[in-house]
């Protein structure tokens, strides 16, 4: 089987999801099934882990004994911030060190400031975090995290929460031959045929959350992902025919035809 490894440890899915915007927990927990999806993320400064206590918790809903959390540093705006808050997950969850480290340029375009993401990154690592990082789709920036031990990078499809979609599929495509750890798409993504290019670029997997929560019907659309990402990923091993403009070629052979 085709699976996807990351920090040593191998999943099935290929689909990341993250786990704010819903209506409710059981929403939530609908999607992420329907998603089929092994890794989901969370916001430690905006879902309830533990740290508010009497509130319902994401816990609940959302076992880690069944899924692997993958704490985030949504809303952070300098290292300091993403470290402390990276710090405090790891004590709510008894000592979980995978991490996704994303470092905020301002609070309009949620662009990553990759200065301030390059520093979190050396700090968390030498702490004994495995750190997977939100970036820009700057190739050296990429090599550079993946250098300073980053167990994944994640550039940007494009804007955090916009569905534009892949902008750069040739960053992208610079950033996946170049790299020897898991190269996962992280923000942008709007629908299903978003991820499934995608994949078909050769990224490792697709991480998520406002196409499948702000969708109309988000169990729906997570069902939908799941596929697209099994499509995505079938197809770039399989390996597309090559493109040739003006060269039609009938599916049929017509060679041995009778009147030929």
């Amino acid at each position: 089987m085709d699976q996807l490894t990351i920090a040593g440890k191998t999943y099935s899915s290929r689909l990341l999801v993250g786990t704010g915007k819903y209506k409710d927990f059981d929403e939530t927990r609908r999607a992420l099934d329907a998603s089929g999806t092994q890794i989901v993320t969370v916001a430690v400064r905006r879902v309830n882990i533990g740290q508010n206590a009497g509130e319902a918790s994401l816990l609940d809903a959302v076992p880690p004994s069944q899924f692997t959390y993958l704490p985030n540093t949504a809303g952070c705006y300098s290292a300091d911030d993403a470290i402390r808050t990276l710090r405090l997950a790891r004590e709510l969850l008894d000592g979980h060190d995978l991490v996704k480290l994303e470092v905020l340029g301002d609070p309009k375009s949620l662009y990553p400031n990759v200065v301030e993401t390059l520093k979190a990154a050396e700090v968390l690592i030498k702490d004994g975090f495995k750190v997977m990082v939100y970036t820009s789709d700057d190739p050296i920036i990429a090599k550079q995290l993946e250098e300073i031990g980053c167990c994944a990078v994640m550039p940007l499809a494009s804007l955090i929460g916009s569905g534009m979609g892949i902008l750069n599929p040739w960053n992208l495509q610079i950033i996946i031959e170049n790299a020897e750890v898991p190269v996962i798409v992280d923000a942008g993504v709007g629908t299903a045929s978003d991820a499934a290019i995608a994949m078909e670029l050769g990224c490792d997997g697709v991480l998520m959350n406002t196409a499948i929560a702000g969708a109309q019907n988000p169990v729906l659309m997570a069902s939908a992902m799941k596929k697209a990402v099994e499509a995505g990923r079938e197809a770039f091993l399989a390996g597309r025919m090559p493109k040739k403009l003006y060269s039609a070629s009938p599916s049929s052979p017509t060679s041995g035809m009778i009147g030929k």
